[in-house]
């Protein structure tokens, strides 16, 4: 079949935290934008608090990394426009200074006047991405965190409120990883992207798988000159830009910028996990931890390395499929009588999300024959802040009252590092703009930027980096046509 060919001033692959909020700065400055997402285009009134049909239509399906002695972890991420951010919890935390100064020491990446990279250098993009969503403190807790909050304070610890990208709007279902039914969580599916829309310059193609950046050769040496990509229609199609914007996530970044031929070392390496888990109890009394706002308390107690190099969030997600199929304790999975017996209380329980900072150890790497084969080496530190977790969270609930715990094999759900920024490239593959070392006009705009795990949730880090990019290629393309 013949491939139609088109122009715009930016193809933007991925329509998530990094690429949603390119595709809609840039179109609502006046540029031609094409955001190409694999994920179809769901809205409020397709969410129905199903959580089967929300895992099939929304979410990537699961793939899992072997672990020494039989275990994995399991990779979960959002296909579906506005990506992770439709089916996440919209907790809004800015990156530590600690994260930060990882920043130098792995890339060497500096900001424009030659100093470390801080995060003084996204402050203002940080606060820009705040107001545009709206982002505000969740201290309408419910019985279930103030539950929790006692075992913390048995321990010396305590919990505080976090703040979110949801509005007044949020009645609180419980359902956010099946995607927001009114619209209260604020997606870049319900914000940037469909307030470009609204206002013309962004062309929208959701269900579109792109197979490779189309790079051709120039006086300043090889730059990105479009995409071919298959719609979703299964018509084969090649679209040009001046330059384009990869931001599929931190396994599809790397596989994507592979096919396409670019050759760095750092591209798919450097992959941090952020490695988590949820510790479920058991409780005398009904907590309904299934009818909250999931994620409205955290404790940052140990959220440096030298004091632990985790944080704590509660009350968890409580969807009652994937609670039942992960249940675990000392002895391993839950099964017949046991797990039948365990999930009756379900109203019952009340839990904390477990997040470490690991060190980037895992790769995706993608095979001869174009499959992904992802590795994760967990180091001794990494395993030492793990089981720390999971002691303190165990310790923590049943202080809180809890007569039995339980918890879930390791998730990672806050990918990053895989396309890392840095000034040298070496060890990195993008420079502090986002630029490939490789090929010129060709950017990374997602969670693959980010040189070392963050300790907190990174969508507004992602957002914040998204939004710097899109105010350089915004004057780039004004000083640079499109013909150039």
């Amino acid at each position: 079949m013949a491939k139609t060919r088109e122009e715009f001033d930016v193809i933007v692959v991925g329509s998530g935290a990094g690429g949603g909020v390119v595709a809609g700065e840039l179109a609502q400055c006046g540029c031609r934008v094409l955001l190409l997402e694999a994920g179809r285009h769901l809205k409020s009134a397709d969410f129905r608090r199903w959580e089967a049909k929300a895992k099939h239509d929304l979410f990537w399906p699961t793939r899992f990394a072997p672990l020494p002695g039989g275990d994995a972890v399991a990779f979960l991420a959002g296909r579906c426009v506005g990506g992770t951010t439709t089916i996440n919890t919209k907790v809004a935390l800015r990156a530590h200074a600690q994260d930060f100064a990882k920043w130098r020491a792995a890339t060497g990446l500096t900001n424009e006047a030659g100093q470390a990279f801080s995060r003084a250098d996204l402050d203002s993009y940080y606060g820009r991405v705040e107001d545009l969503l709206g982002v505000r403190e969740r201290s309408d807790w419910e019985k279930c965190i103030y539950t929790v909050q006692a075992g913390f304070r048995a321990l010396g610890a305590d919990l505080e409120p976090v703040h979110s990208y949801t509005d007044a709007n949020c009645q609180r279902y419980g359902s956010c990883l099946q995607g927001c039914p009114n619209d209260a969580g604020k997606s870049t599916m319900n914000t940037y992207i469909a307030w470009a829309l609204e206002r013309g310059g962004l062309d929208l193609r959701a269900g579109a798988r792109v197979e490779r950046v189309l790079i051709e050769n120039a006086p300043g040496g090889p730059r990105a000159a479009g995409v071919e990509y298959v719609d979703a229609a299964g018509e084969r199609r090649v679209a040009r830009a001046h330059c384009v914007v990869a931001a599929a996530g931190a396994l599809a970044t790397p596989q994507l910028l592979r096919r396409s031929g670019l050759r760095n070392p750092a591209i798919g390496r450097h992959l941090g996990l952020h490695p988590a888990r949820l510790v479920y109890g058991l409780f005398d009394e009904p907590q309904d931890s299934h009818r909250v706002y999931p994620i409205s308390a955290h404790c940052l107690k140990f959220q440096r390395d030298e004091d632990g190099g985790f944080v704590m969030e509660a009350s968890t997600v409580m969807d009652p499929i994937a609670f039942a199929t992960t249940l675990r304790d000392e002895r391993g999975p839950l099964w017949g009588p046991r797990l039948v017996e365990a999930v009756r209380a379900y109203r019952r329980y009340c839990g904390v999300l477990a997040m470490v900072t690991d060190e980037n150890n895992a790769s995706v790497i993608v095979e001869a024959d174009g499959s992904e084969r992802l590795e994760v080496d967990l180091q001794p530190r990494e395993l030492g802040r793990i089981e720390a977790s999971l002691r303190f969270s165990s310790d923590a609930l049943r202080a809180a009252g809890a007569r039995t715990v339980y918890w879930t094999g390791l998730l990672a759900t806050h990918l990053q590092g895989s396309c890392r920024m840095g000034d040298d490239p070496a060890r990195s593959a993008v420079d502090r703009n986002g630029e490939t070392h490789e090929v010129k006009r060709l950017y990374v705009a997602d969670a693959s930027l980010i040189p070392c795990t963050l300790s907190v949730n990174p969508s507004l880090t992602v957002m914040a980096l998204a939004t710097r990019l899109a105010e350089r290629l915004a004057v780039a393309l004004m000083e640079e046509p499109l013909s150039a």
